[in-house]
């Protein structure tokens, strides 16, 4: 099939999840033998970061504003699937720009569910209004459990489907490293994240100055006291992902407010580094428990002291729970995965719609 999918970027990972996750995603659905155009808006802050500006999976394409979106009318139109992304600039416009047009399956991927949730409960229509959802014939969440319930009753979407994230576990995989770091957190900046990461991993660094710590990831004040045994990353790279998680004895997983109360929300950097089998210590929310067994598979923490007795963890030990979340990764989670799912789930949309759009010829 022909999908064109506008989404925040996937030239550049600076600063955002989304990159790698359309990465994954979309490098295995050409693998299924589809063709792919992205459509990218064309911005300065990741203009200068470009880590992937010409990719070989499908054909990406940059437009300055909504008026040079429209040289790629006719791919909307002739598409056999339009996608829109969440946090798109002008993404309202953009979005009745695409139900305007595309004659095929017309749908919404929010990787930031509960965040947009949370907008659109306070007025605040950034990237999504709430007349458009209806009119998206298939809302993929990155939230599964009841959120997807509540879009279809509240919202009015059609069908709302989770479309959790995924890792290309050839790239992201175990590599023979000598350990760096005890424990490490990759993650940009969030106000709502930085209390859990001061409990999680700043105060064991305080309470373990013997041990050493890295937090990576950009945008973080300079006024935070970071102490001495803690190393600073501004940035890394999604192909020196690996590397770094294999530098880890163990890694931090730090989840939003809106998602640790929206629950079924794994992150990205969650499936990252259970592929790369480093151990995860993560802070807890609903749904976490039917990913991975806590205690075999992941380490739940909700204070400081949970942090340091993981810290204290034996190699074989370690070593034994990173296989076992690996082990989850390639049963359920590979981009593998998440491309039949978005193909099944794109054709049995097709076929709902086929009576009101007869234009539409998915094969």
């Amino acid at each position: 099939m022909k999908l064109v999918v506008l989404g925040l970027s996937l030239s550049s990972s600076w600063g955002n999840g989304h990159a790698t996750t359309f990465r994954a995603l979309l490098r295995a659905f050409a693998e299924r033998g589809h063709d792919i155009l992205f459509l990218e808006r064309d911005v300065p802050w990741y203009r200068n970061q470009r880590d992937l500006p010409d990719p070989d999976f499908c054909t990406l394409r940059f437009y300055s504003d909504l008026e040079e979106l429209k040289r790629w009318t006719a791919e909307i139109r002739d598409a056999d699937a339009v996608m829109v992304g969440s946090y798109v600039p002008d993404g309202v416009a953009v979005g009745r720009f695409v139900q305007e047009t595309a004659e095929g399956v017309r749908c919404f991927y929010d990787i930031d569910t509960p965040v947009t949730l949370a907008k659109l409960a306070r007025g605040d229509f950034e990237y999504l209004a709430p007349e458009l959802i209806p009119n998206y014939d298939v809302y993929f969440s990155f939230t599964g459990g009841p959120t997807l319930r509540f879009l279809e009753e509240q919202y009015r979407s059609p069908a709302a489907r989770a479309l959790y994230c995924s890792v290309d576990e050839q790239v992201y995989r175990p590599l023979p490293a000598e350990p760096r770091w005890d424990l490490s957190y990759l993650g940009t900046y969030s106000d709502d994240r930085q209390p859990t990461l001061d409990a999680l991993l700043v105060e064991a660094a305080r309470l373990a100055p013997e041990r050493r710590f890295c937090v990576a990831g950009p945008q973080y004040p300079a006024t935070i006291d970071w102490p001495a045994n803690v190393e600073r990353i501004e940035h890394v790279p999604p192909a020196e992902h690996p590397a770094f998680y294999a530098a880890s004895r163990l890694t931090l997983n730090v989840t939003r407010a809106d998602m640790i109360a929206a629950g079924w929300s794994p992150s990205v950097r969650l499936f990252e580094a259970a592929a790369c089998a480093t151990p995860v210590i993560s802070d807890i929310w609903p749904g976490l428990d039917q990913l991975f067994r806590p205690g075999e598979q992941i380490i739940l923490a909700r204070r400081t002291n949970d942090v340091l007795a993981a810290l204290a963890l034996d190699d074989a030990a370690r070593r034994n729970m990173g296989v076992a979340a690996r082990h989850v990764i390639l049963e359920s989670h590979t981009a593998g995965h998440r491309a039949a799912e978005l193909e099944r789930d794109l054709l049995v949309s097709s076929e709902q719609v086929r009576s009101t759009r007869p234009a539409l010829a998915l094969s």
